[in-house]
């Protein structure tokens, strides 16, 4: 599989979108690498780097003007969307890391009792590779205006926090097993 060919098929290069997936999935792949050599053979490093390549391909079909994405959905939906397209493409388990990438997963409970705009199911990552994967993309934006910084610790608890102190629990335990 070459991940970046697949995006090229759904996101032409030199576009807006194209530059800001390509750029924010690089430095998340660089994160989830380093993460997935720090644990060894525990982690399979391939299939890391091409589902954090991956992981945000379903921005193209939500409302993110900033960031290219002229879709009709809210932003929200990406995950799910990118699990369409890349079960479609014949990667079920890559589209797995898709919808379960946002924040630090979503619950059913979460999804019904916030009336999210999403399937009613559990969203959560559940493997190695879709907790690294997940953990690596908390310290990028694809926002133009941060430059490609990566966030520190207290940006990305700070921002976890506003949806509640399970949500740290879940950062922190990935934070101490992944942060070498």
């Amino acid at each position: 599989m070459d991940p970046l060919r697949l995006l090229e098929k759904h996101y032409p290069p030199g576009t807006p979108a194209h530059r800001v997936l390509l750029r924010h999935s690089l430095r998340v792949a660089e994160l989830a690498l380093a993460v997935a050599a720090r644990l060894g053979p525990a982690a399979d490093a391939t299939f890391v780097r091409e589902a954090a390549l991956l992981h945000d391909i379903g921005i193209l079909f939500t409302h993110a003007p900033e960031l290219g994405c002229r879709g009709p959905l809210p932003y929200l939906c990406h995950g799910v969307k990118g699990r369409e397209l890349l079960e479609s493409e014949g990667f079920p388990r890559h589209g797995l890391v898709c919808e379960r990438h946002i924040g630090v997963g979503l619950t059913r409970g979460e999804v019904s009792a916030q009336g999210l705009p999403l399937p009613l199911r559990e969203m959560l990552p559940v493997t190695l590779e879709e907790q690294i994967v997940t953990y690596a993309d908390l310290f990028f934006s694809k926002s133009p205006q941060e430059k490609d910084r990566p966030r520190d610790i207290a940006a990305v608890r700070r921002t976890l926090g506003r949806y509640g102190p399970d949500k740290l629990f879940v950062f922190d335990a990935w934070h101490a097993r992944f942060s070498g």
